[in-house]
């Protein structure tokens, strides 16, 4: 038995906080029964229907995307600007897993999985991510070490990284910066190298676990097979 609100949550349909006002809002059925109550739980064979449609009828679909610059992670956007989402013709509601910002580039999954973007986006997977940036000045040494180490933002330690440096111009005083990850905290490889002194000029996600963008050009996607998805799975239990 699970709690109704994280059984949607988990199909995709929304977050958990926007499923309990589905709920409130009385747009949810169980059975064919309206639900209002709060941690109302159902189990596997309820027929549960938000907004008169049935959460078994919505197959589960992973898309790889190769977001441009200029377009937003989101499913909806208050200035009506382009979203990942826009950029995907599928008749399933999708939404990403985790975020890139508005002028990051590079690779994002989106599904209708929630179980499957919870385990994406949960640090303790490990599932790494790998950003290539370019930032103004030339890392040093110390510099290098501080990142592999780990760095303090937003008051926490960041986990140690993996760096490696692509190129650098030092008549312009710019290097390309490969980083790799696992966490996803908030503006994080921004903030690595602002916490260092160093200014990001552009940021490119290149590759998360073992997908990449290899024949995807700016803007466009791929479904993912079922054998990358339950590769995926098996990267976290390999930690």
């Amino acid at each position: 038995m699970e709690r109704l609100q994280k059984v949607i949550a988990n199909s995709g349909v929304s977050s958990r906080r926007k499923a309990e006002d589905m709920i409130k809002e009385g747009r949810v059925k169980v059975n064919g029964s309206t639900i209002l109550e709060m941690g109302y739980k159902v189990n596997p064979n309820d027929l549960i229907e938000v907004d008169g449609v049935s959460l078994a009828s919505s197959e589960k679909v992973y898309y790889l995307l190769n977001k441009p610059r200029g377009v937003v992670t989101t499913t909806k956007d208050e200035h009506n600007r382009k979203t990942v989402v826009d950029l995907i013709e599928t008749g399933v509601r999708i939404y990403p897993v985790g975020r890139l910002d508005y002028d990051t580039t590079g690779l994002i999954l989106l599904t209708n999985d929630g179980e499957f973007a919870n385990y994406i986006m949960h640090p303790k997977n490990e599932i790494e991510k790998v950003y290539i940036a370019k930032i103004k000045g030339v890392l040093s040494p110390a510099n290098h070490m501080a990142l592999k180490k780990g760095v303090i933002i937003d008051g926490i330690k960041t986990a140690p990284a993996k760096v490696k440096i692509r190129k650098e111009n030092r008549k312009e005083n710019t290097s390309i910066v490969e980083l790799i990850i696992h966490e996803g905290k908030n503006h994080q490889v921004k903030k690595m190298f602002e916490a260092i002194g160093f200014e990001v000029l552009k940021l490119k996600r290149e590759r998360l676990g073992f997908l990449n963008l290899i024949g995807l050009k700016s803007g466009e996607y791929r479904a993912l097979t079922p054998k990358e998805v339950k590769k995926l799975y098996v990267l976290g239990t390999q930690k």
